[in-house]
């Protein structure tokens, strides 16, 4: 049976590529030690996500309670899988922008370093297993703002004669701009995970995500902007919007379509792949129309303020061109828009939400 590794197995894209390739025929080794509850509090654990899969694939997915930091131990689990590892799927990091510059050494370890690790690990036990690296699209800095966007009602636009208005593709530079340090940390990584591919004629992938989401997402006031959008939607808890009028752009992808995207890429690899992925124009939202569905959706008003500063590095407008991977690897397709995600969301979790609010009140 072919093995695939998976970092951060436990989080929202972790859990659905380990679920994914199980059913597809693999061995899953989750790589996992719930940082995500030091990172944003215990609301935002891992722990039962990950007992979730064990119980559902009690022969088909172990998982390893290992920091991705510790380079000896990563090498070791993949040197004790020699001659079997097809897939490495990582996921693992601390995504928040305020997160890291709390602590830009952790952040760096997590993001740059541990990436590295994986890497090294690969390239010595696994060299011609497929390596997919979850990146963002935060490796670009604030050059998106810079964009001439216009003013709408609910939100900001590009002219459609503007050569990004189908989508920010990868001719976008990274240098002389904003970043944040979470940003510069995730460059790092994407950097190394080109490097390995062309240096070392290693099959390599950076998909550069804008919004990832899901109804397994544990969203929390620094990241997962949409479950946790919802989640105070259906609770009663405000909700700050962080800057530019609430009029800010993010496109949105759902997991299991992100991961349909690995698996495209894995049935035809190459080496220092880049892509920019997201919902595209087939999936995106302004932060006040984003609370207008939630509100529809629940059935109840959100209460909500608007933050007149914005976070450091945060894009007013992002859309993915999605059409290079498209070219790339035809039959694949965004099948989830916002207002599908958004009803998974809520229909998956309100139970547990309202549950939660009644125990905290009572």
């Amino acid at each position: 049976m072919p093995v695939a590794i998976v970092s951060g197995s436990g989080g929202l894209i972790g859990s659905e590529s380990v679920r994914h390739f199980v059913e597809a025929g693999y061995e899953v080794i989750g790589l996992e030690n719930d940082m995500r509850a030091r990172f944003f509090g215990a609301e935002a654990s891992t722990a039962h996500t990950t007992e979730t899969l064990v119980r559902q694939y009690p022969d088909e997915f172990q998982t390893l309670e290992i920091d991705i930091r510790d380079a000896e131990g990563v090498a070791r689990i993949f040197a004790e899988r020699v001659g079997a590892i097809e897939l490495v799927i990582h996921t693992a990091a601390q995504p928040s922008h305020d997160w890291a510059a709390s602590d830009p050494q952790t952040d760096f370890g997590v993001n740059a370093n541990g990436t590295l690790n994986l890497l090294e690990a690969a390239r010595r036990h696994a060299p011609s297993a497929t390596f997919i690296f979850c990146s963002t699209n935060k490796v670009y800095g604030d050059l998106p703002n810079h964009l001439p966007l216009m003013e709408l009602e609910q939100r900001l636009e590009l002219p459609e004669d503007h050569r990004y208005y189908r989508g920010i593709d990868t001719t976008m530079s990274i240098d002389a701009s904003t970043h944040s340090l979470f940003g510069v940390s995730k460059a790092a990584a994407d950097l190394l995970v080109q490097e390995y591919g062309r240096y070392f004629e290693m099959p390599t992938a950076c998909f550069r995500g804008g919004c990832l989401t899901g109804p397994n997402h544990a969203g929390t006031q620094l990241h997962g902007f949409l479950s946790y959008l919802m989640r105070c939607t259906v609770t009663g808890e405000p909700y700050t919007v962080f800057g530019y009028g609430g009029k800010q752009v993010r496109d949105n992808i759902h997991s299991a379509d992100l991961v349909a995207a690995f698996e495209a890429f894995h049935r035809a690899p190459q080496a220092a792949a880049v892509y920019n992925i997201g919902g595209g124009r087939q999936s995106n939202c302004s932060m006040l129309e984003a609370i207008d569905l939630c509100q529809v959706i629940a059935g109840r008003e959100l209460g909500w303020s608007l933050g007149e500063e914005n976070r450091i590095g945060d894009h007013r407008w992002w859309i993915s061109d999605l059409d290079p991977f498209k070219r790339d690897h035809p039959g694949w397709d965004v099948t989830h828009d916002v207002g599908d995600i958004l009803r998974e969301i809520h229909d998956r979790n309100v139970a547990r939400w309202v549950a939660g609010a009644d125990s905290v009140t009572s």
